[in-house]
């Protein structure tokens, strides 16, 4: 934690310069809260399943590149917003109650903005590509801050990709603000390298008739943390979690997510698979609260996992906390092997061990991905996953390999 506190104190000044001055108004209560809570260890639980510490433990230097926006429309530097951000930043995240979030908030140098008006609709999907890339290890922090105003729609698209082999440590925060009767789609896919630690919180407020779909993917990495809140308060107001996640070799996936009924007559449904082989560990972890006078409340969570060798291990804690009684709540979830009796059977047919692996692996995740809106985006997953279970072309420096 100290090589984080000297970091900041270090560059606090440039920081100060670079950014605008609603970051810098959170920025030194962010970095108290931090130097309060440290690290959170095993024994937080929402952090349990992932040493913290350790992932932040190597020496990174501190990528403070501003970000650069090609004619993207509704996406501003925090500079250049249409809108005052001061009501909206930092105030859906958690700082003061968790600490990577308060790490994010103390060294973002910047902020992307992505806002969409009262009444409009993206027409195309939004794109925002996050490379990896460097002659050093780094860390790079990235803060997003997506207002949706009244009656508004989009789709917006996160992907991570790597183009070196250095080590990269991310540290990002979303936070998304869905004012009455607005439809966001969210993606988010992870495809980068085992030398690549990522951090994510993603922050999400709904208010009345707001519908959230969040669609998150980890193909490839190294260890993966994502934090997910959801905060319904406006009556009528839904919203969708899916994840999808492939994990080999000695690759770490944690999953955890909160979703919060505060008010009546709103609805949450979470599905999450996971592949894992090898050595993976990966874990999931999602809480359905359902607040007093949240009555009329809808709620579906499922996590199932398939793990695919001895060696792989898989944590998974779904859990119901219901303060109201009128209520449909239900959650489960599923940890197993592969299916022998489908696997002679395609092998009986002339089709190799290997490939029948990979065919029932990708029977087994394309649910969530079939879930998915956009077909175009959905056509190009099922390749992507298919060369990601199949192996193919396994060269080691490849985003697909890596």
């Amino acid at each position: 934690m100290n090589q984080y506190v000297e970091l900041y104190n270090e560059i606090k000044g440039q920081l100060d310069r670079q950014s605008c001055s609603a970051l810098n108004a959170q920025r030194e209560e962010a970095m108290k809260q931090f130097k309060a809570m440290g690290f959170p260890t095993r024994k937080v639980e929402r952090y349990r399943y992932t040493d913290v510490e350790a992932a932040f433990a190597p020496n990174y230097g501190l990528s403070l590149a501003p970000y650069t926006i090609k004619d993207v429309q509704y996406v501003y530097a925090a500079k250049e917003a249409p809108i005052d951000i001061v009501p909206y930043y930092n105030k859906v995240a958690d700082s003061k109650g968790d600490a990577m979030t308060a790490l994010n908030t103390a060294l973002a140098h910047d902020a992307l903005v992505i806002y969409v008006p009262k009444g409009k609709r993206a027409e195309i999907p939004i794109r925002i590509e996050n490379i990896l890339n460097g002659e050093q290890d780094t860390m790079v922090v990235r803060r997003v801050l997506i207002v949706m105003e009244e009656l508004s729609e989009a789709t917006i698209f996160f992907v991570d990709h790597v183009k070196s082999d250095k080590a990269f440590l991310t540290s990002q925060v979303i936070e998304v603000v869905c004012k009455e009767g607005s439809h966001l789609d969210l993606y988010e896919m992870e495809e980068t390298s085992s030398k690549c630690n990522r951090f994510s919180n993603l922050y999400i407020k709904t208010e009345r008739d707001a519908v959230v779909r969040h669609n998150n993917l980890t193909i490839s990495n190294g260890v993966t943390r994502n934090g997910i809140d959801v905060y319904l308060q406006g009556k009528g107001s839904e919203v969708t979690l899916n994840g999808a996640v492939i994990a080999d070799r000695e690759q770490h996936v944690d999953n955890n997510t909160v979703i919060e009924h505060q008010v009546e007559q709103c609805q949450s449904n979470e599905l999450y698979k996971y592949v894992l082989d090898d050595k993976a560990v990966c874990a999931f972890a999602g809480k359905i609260l359902v607040k007093e006078g949240a009555q009329q409340t809808y709620s579906q969570e499922t996590n199932n996992n398939m793990v695919a060798s001895n060696d792989a291990r898989m944590y998974t804690q779904p859990m119901l906390e219901i303060y109201a009684d009128d209520v449909k709540c239900a959650h489960g979830s599923t940890v197993g092997v592969m299916d022998e009796a489908a696997l002679f059977y395609m092998m009986q047919r002339g089709i190799s061990k290997d490939e029948a692996k990979t065919l029932l692996k990708n029977a087994f995740i394309s649910q969530v991905i079939d879930e998915m809106k956009w077909q175009a985006f959905r056509d190009r997953l099922h390749i992507l996953i298919d060369k990601r279970l199949s192996k193919e072309e396994r060269c080691g420096t490849c985003k697909i390999c890596n």
